[in-house]
């Protein structure tokens, strides 16, 4: 079978739940073969081994690190002219889809983002990606019709599966251009530690908007939150308002999230919202007012005041878990 080339998405060798995904997915198409830039390999090494990577291209010069994502590219075009894969994987971050398009330049390629899913085509016709368009109204399937399949597969699209392999490694001397070194990075600073997911690869994720009515209020939304192990979200108002730091906002000018289940409290359920998170696979709202746009797109609905719903449900939660 044609090699499936994933980009490894990791933090010094701790690689992110979204590279398992895209492994289990590439799995589907072909060979699973994994592009590991950067630093730490070892400490992947057996992630990456024990979500099914048959093959591993270890590109560890630290010059690839140094600047902004366009030697990655060049990295990973250099590698998927080494290897001619039937598809090349990443993750739909805002680095992801950057390299991707960047990537479908180099090789001359078709461009996929924000995937929820992807399967063989039939017939060897190549993948096909499931994708929410048009702030998520509508569904579409789309598959590249020129050159290798280059797409971003969003968060959670994919429940990661354990297949151990014993990958093959592959040691890479990546040549890197003039023009990709025009952007240095000068410093990096550690993100302070909540404790709770990442908000973009979170499972359960806990939103409060304009109903929360402080920042102050906020406290509500993270302890339930914490009881479900979710990470917080925010809707644009809240975050506007100062309630709540942006890097939470959840919406078409924030963060886009898919997780598994979505709790919106006192959001109205405006489009700007709904199109960051609408591919939620089970969404929860709870809103005082009975006509919120957001009950048309929930799964579930109730009419209250968040300051009572959300302490209940958080007590219930509490006490179930012992």
């Amino acid at each position: 079978m044609a090699e499936i080339l994933v980009l490894v998405d990791h933090s010094d060798g701790a690689v992110r739940k979204t590279t398992t995904e895209l492994l289990t997915i590439a799995r589907r198409l072909g060979d699973p073969a994994a592009v590991f830039i950067g630093s730490g390999y070892q400490r992947a090494k057996d992630t990456l081994a024990s979500f099914g990577a048959q093959k591993v291209y270890l590109a560890e010069d630290p010059e690839l690190t140094d600047y902004l994502v366009a030697p990655k590219a060049e990295a990973l075009a250099q590698v998927a002219e080494r290897a001619t894969p039937a598809a090349i994987l990443l993750t739909s971050s805002a680095e992801g889809k950057e390299i991707a398009g960047r990537l479908a330049i180099k090789l001359d390629a078709g461009v996929l983002t924000d995937a929820v899913d992807v399967v063989a085509g039939e017939n060897g016709g190549g993948p096909v990606a499931t994708q929410s368009v048009f702030a998520g109204n509508y569904t579409v399937e789309a598959k590249v019709t020129r050159g290798t399949p280059i797409i971003t597969v969003k968060p959670n699209a994919a429940t990661p599966e354990q297949a151990p392999a014993q990958p093959v490694e592959e040691k890479l001397d990546v040549a890197v251009s003039d023009q990709a070194k025009t952007a240095r990075v000068v410093e990096r600073t550690a993100r302070t530690q909540t404790g709770r997911p990442d908000l973009t690869e979170a499972a359960i994720v806990v939103s409060g908007g304009r109903g929360v009515g402080s920042a102050e209020n906020f406290a509500v939304v993270e302890a339930l939150a914490d009881a479900l192990g979710a990470a917080v979200g925010a809707s644009r108002a809240a975050v506007d308002s100062g309630w709540y730091p942006h890097a939470y906002q959840v919406g078409q000018t924030g963060k886009t999230v898919s997780p598994q289940l979505y709790v919106a409290a006192g959001i109205s359920g405006a489009i700007q919202h709904r199109a960051g998170m609408q591919t939620s696979r089970t969404i929860v709202a709870v809103n005082k007012d009975a006509e919120a746009p957001i009950f048309e797109m929930a799964d579930f609905g109730v009419v209250g005041d968040l300051h009572t719903v959300l302490p209940q449900a958080t007590h219930e939660i509490t006490e179930r878990k012992g």
